[in-house]
């Protein structure tokens, strides 16, 4: 086991929160298309038209109004109201304008992991979103670096770590999305490190890589520095 040197976090539902919103809207969504189609059978056209869509316009709160407007047309036929519409993009400017909401010890933990190690931010999604939300939380200026990408995948990482001087296998990730955070963390031969959120957006979902000696879990954010200095003396003990 290599020491530990880079520590990076996500940013959505690992230090603040996102998907309680997304899941608000959706409840909207549903509402105004209750005429045309139940519940089920609405989040199922739209959670099949994100899928779908994730190629074009990547993640986040943009590619999510495009696609409530493509689920309202698809289910309605081509009959939805412009009201309708005018709705559903107006539940997306209210989402772009909600106020940041830090989750419990977000910022501890970083400043925890800050005093012996390189943290980065590595998040997806929309770049003027996140360079927002990054800005309103006021944890900015304590990341060595902030990426924002397009996906998570175990070449992203490796990327991402040599870029800022570091080396993938002696790096750790912390994030709620065991697809995103973790497990293509510990393909790139680092530590990826589950925090998981009471909700976690469907395409999200991923096996827990366990029994890997790479792969840890813990119930908040309070127990990352621990974490570290446990892995710490693994390496130097």
């Amino acid at each position: 086991m290599r020491e530990i040197t880079t520590v990076g976090f996500d940013a959505d539902d690992t230090l603040w929160q996102n998907e309680a919103f997304f899941r608000l809207t959706q409840a909207q969504f549903v509402e105004l298309l209750a005429d045309y189609a139940e519940p089920a059978h609405l989040h199922e056209r739209l959670l099949a038209a994100e899928r779908r869509n994730l190629g074009q316009y990547g993640f986040g709160i943009k590619g999510f109004v495009l696609s409530m407007i493509e689920t309202a047309i698809e289910v309605t036929q081509g009959r939805v109201e412009a009201r309708v519409i005018a709705e559903i993009m107006a539940a997306g400017r209210d989402m772009l304008a909600h106020p940041i909401e830090l989750l419990p010890h977000a910022r501890a933990a970083v400043e925890a992991a800050a005093v012996d190690h390189q943290v980065l931010l590595i998040t997806k999604g929309d770049l003027l979103d996140q360079e927002r939300k990054l800005a309103q939380s006021g944890l900015g200026p304590l990341f060595h670096g902030v990426e924002i990408v397009s996906d998570k995948t175990p070449e992203a990482y490796v990327k991402i770590f040599e870029r800022h001087g570091g080396r993938a296998d002696r790096a750790l990730m912390v994030g709620n999305s065991l697809k995103s955070d973790v497990v293509p963390v510990i393909v790139a031969g680092g530590h990826g490190v589950h925090v998981p959120h009471g909700e976690t957006w469907a395409l999200e979902h991923a096996e827990a890589p366990s029994g890997n000696p790479r792969f840890h879990e813990l119930a908040d954010l309070g127990a990352l520095a621990g974490l570290l200095v446990a892995l710490h003396i693994g390496t130097s003990g």
